[in-house]
């Protein structure tokens, strides 16, 4: 760090905070604001969980029961991810089924996320006071304010829906483990098939439909480009209207398509590996398998992805030592914060880092650059190729607009890949094949979660775990500086949002709930001249 950010990161680590938020976990974010402007920010992730340290000499199957509560809202993608990690390692087989219900699953707890995230995380800073001067505010309160929204409650409520399909498959949401090496644990019947169709045609046709879109999914999915988008929007009063075309119009009427745009760089590891093309895994064959596709994107082209290009800095991570390592070597060898703070330390986040002609990048994960890396030409026969989103960031840059509105898109892709999968189960066939636990290995396995690219990497020896690493996409968009001092995705996010009250800047919330990082976020501004603490608050809504 330069002097000045040296001293201002000095009196942060004195403060004490107590951390509030929507979701989960412990994020404090602390900003230093110049005339109105943000010009430097660091994301503190201020608790310690340690799982890999928890699953370290345990059964390997232990990953399948651990990692799902990693997280209460997204334990169904840690299932997913682990019981490939295993399958890798242990050179299993999977039938076909299985490939298809792992895939449902994993589709539907994202599909619930969604809405979910939307009106009861993200939409309720749009009704905050500060907006009041606009003359679309009332309209927002009214759709928007929490409990009393017209569409608060159905977003809420629309959100349950997609997790019955999951229970129907998995016995339970959250915390299921019948995910397994070899398969899944249960065989549904046809009224089980019958049952989640009817579901997600609800889901249709009471939100997606007739309160987000104004139009049908298909007539949505036929925009490519953001004049596509705003056609569309000026197509239908129905178009015009919805929720999905007010959110367009108030987020250019208060600024949201300005700021909040980050380092311009993403990471996608795939997700939904085909059923035909995976029946065998292995980590060489998985990108070819995917069908929604993996990448890295630089800023200006496209690159494979390759799991062996990834590394966690722990530089400024309270963590030994001040290492670089690819996770299968990776440590989880945690300090006291008291003294991890006088070597510069400041986060319990690790900072994963990916290699492009070996030298480390930040990339972003996470809803937009998962549908960024559909705007790539097709590497594999069932690649989803989708370029709307590759041309949004070309034509508007990113933004906290465009990182919300990626997630939104994904509603519409999602439940037309449930019905087809749902559609090629074939029932009479097996859903589990027994595999051999091999005593030596390594294993990788990845997807994408409702909040981005999500991976784990165990190595097997004498039958048990001796290392086991978990990369979440929270830790990709919120991890600290690196021994470069380069900040972390999220932290770049915050540079150059213009703040319009210090003492409430709703900015701040904007851009952290974009990026839905599990974890809670405290919020504490600083004046750039005298490095004097401003304020001390919780952001909240109207």
């Amino acid at each position: 760090m330069a002097t000045k950010e040296v001293k201002t990161a000095s009196e942060t680590k004195e403060l004490h905070i107590s951390p509030v938020g929507r979701v989960e976990g412990d994020l404090d974010v602390k900003v230093i604001i110049e005339d109105g402007v943000v010009k430097d920010a660091w994301t503190e992730a201020s608790m310690f969980r340690g799982f890999e340290i928890i699953l370290r000499g345990k059964d390997p199957q232990a990953g399948l029961i651990v990692t799902p509560r990693v997280c209460g809202i997204c334990g169904g993608s840690h299932l997913y991810k682990a019981a490939f990690a295993l399958d890798t390692a242990w050179q299993t087989e999977l039938p076909p089924n299985a490939l298809l219900i792992r895939n449902i699953a994993q589709a539907c707890e994202t599909a619930q996320s969604i809405p979910r995230w939307f009106y009861a995380l993200f939409a309720i800073d749009l009704v905050h006071r500060n907006y009041a001067r606009s003359s679309m505010y009332e309209e927002a309160v009214r759709r928007f304010a929490p409990f009393t929204g017209k569409h608060y409650e159905l977003g809420v409520t629309i959100s349950a829906k997609p997790v019955e399909i999951y229970a129907i498959f998995g016995g339970q949401w959250p915390h299921s483990s019948f995910m397994v090496p070899g398969g899944v644990m249960g065989a549904p019947n046809l009224a089980d098939i019958t049952r989640a169709k009817a579901i997600m045609e609800y889901y249709r046709e009471n939100w997606l439909e007739s309160v987000w879109l104004g139009c049908s999914v298909d007539r949505w999915l036929e925009n490519k480009t953001w004049d596509d988008i705003m056609a569309w929007l000026e197509e239908s009063e129905n178009h015009y209207n919805s929720d999905l075309g007010f959110f367009i119009r108030y987020c250019m009427d208060i600024g949201l398509d300005k700021y909040g745009g980050g380092v311009g760089r993403y990471i996608a590891t795939g997700t939904y590996l085909h059923h035909e093309l995976y029946t065998k895994p292995t980590i060489e064959g998985r990108n070819e398998a995917l069908q929604q596709p993996s990448g890295v994107y630089d800023g200006e082209k496209f690159h494979e992805f390759d799991h062996m290009n990834v590394r966690e800095d722990v530089t400024h991570s309270f963590y030994e030592g001040n290492s670089m390592l690819h996770p299968w070597e990776g440590e989880t060898i945690p300090v006291d914060p008291a003294d991890g703070k006088k070597r510069g330390k400041y986060s319990w986040a690790k900072a994963p880092r990916y290699l492009i002609d070996g030298k480390p990048i930040t990339v972003e994960a996470g809803p937009l650059a998962r549908q960024v890396a559909c705007g790539q030409e097709p590497k594999g026969k069932y690649w989803d190729h989708d370029p709307l989103f590759l041309n949004l960031i070309r034509t508007l840059g990113p933004s906290v607009m465009v990182r919300v509105l990626a997630r939104m898109h994904e509603a519409a892709k999602l439940y037309k890949k449930i019905h087809e999968w749902l559609d090629a189960i074939e029932l009479e066939e097996k859903f589990y094949i027994k595999p051999k636990e091999l005593p030596e290995g390594k294993g990788f396995g990845a997807t994408e979660a409702a909040r981005g690219a999500l991976s784990d990497w165990i190595v097997i020896e004498d039958g048990k775990i001796k290392n086991y690493q978990i990369i979440t996409p929270t830790a990709w968009n919120i991890g600290p500086r690196d021994a470069n001092g380069t900040r972390g995705p999220m932290e770049e996010a915050f540079i150059g949002a213009p703040i319009a009250n210090p003492e409430d800047p709703i900015e701040i919330g904007h851009i952290a709930r974009s990026f839905d990082s599990c974890l809670v976020c405290t919020v504490h501004v600083y004046d750039g001249k005298t490095s004097k603490e401003l304020a001390k608050y919780r952001i909240v809504g109207k």
